[in-house]
């Protein structure tokens, strides 16, 4: 039990302790039920909405905790998402992939699965040229960097640039 579970008044305390006890997907029936084995993708941006109410088969993603792979019926969570592939697998097996520079995940009981990005392009829209003389500036930068903000920002780009690299070739980082 956490440190702050246990700083809850006994009866609140009995009510986190139940709601976090969670079955695999498996035993979650009442959900698996009301979602008819679909999953459904709402994917955001703060621009623009790309997919709502979609409905795929799976849907696999780069987060802080590891790479992770959603269908229909998975256990809710809330996974912070890394720069990276997001792959979104239609009923029939076609895949669109984008690459996020990072944003939240968050899987409801009910099979949606909510995605909100930061920024988001589809993976055949990047240029590999582009991608490989911004990452050498961005090295550029941050070897040259005088204080530490300024190391601090390139690093980021280094860090982003080689990822949308990483994921151009197939790789994930």
């Amino acid at each position: 039990m956490s440190l702050f579970v246990r700083a809850l008044n006994p009866a609140v305390r009995r009510t986190a302790v139940r709601l976090a006890n969670r079955g695999y997907a498996s035993e979650t029936t009442t959900a698996a039920a009301a979602s008819g084995g679909k999953l459904i993708v709402n994917f955001a941006l703060p621009h623009q909405t790309v997919l709502k109410n979609h409905e795929v088969h799976q849907v696999d993603m780069a987060a802080v905790s590891g790479d992770l792979g959603v269908l229909s019926d998975h256990v809710p969570t809330i996974e912070q998402l890394k720069p990276g592939v997001l792959d979104i697998i239609g009923e029939g097996g076609a895949s669109t992939k984008y690459f996020v520079s990072g944003g939240f995940a968050i899987m409801n009981p009910n099979s949606v699965l909510n995605i909100n990005a930061v920024e988001a392009f589809k993976l055949e829209d990047l240029d590999a040229q582009s991608v490989a003389s911004n990452l050498a500036e961005s090295q550029r930068l941050l070897t040259n960097a005088k204080d530490e903000a300024a190391k601090e920002a390139a690093a980021i780009e280094v860090e982003l640039y080689e990822s949308i690299q990483a994921a151009l070739a197939g790789k994930s980082k």
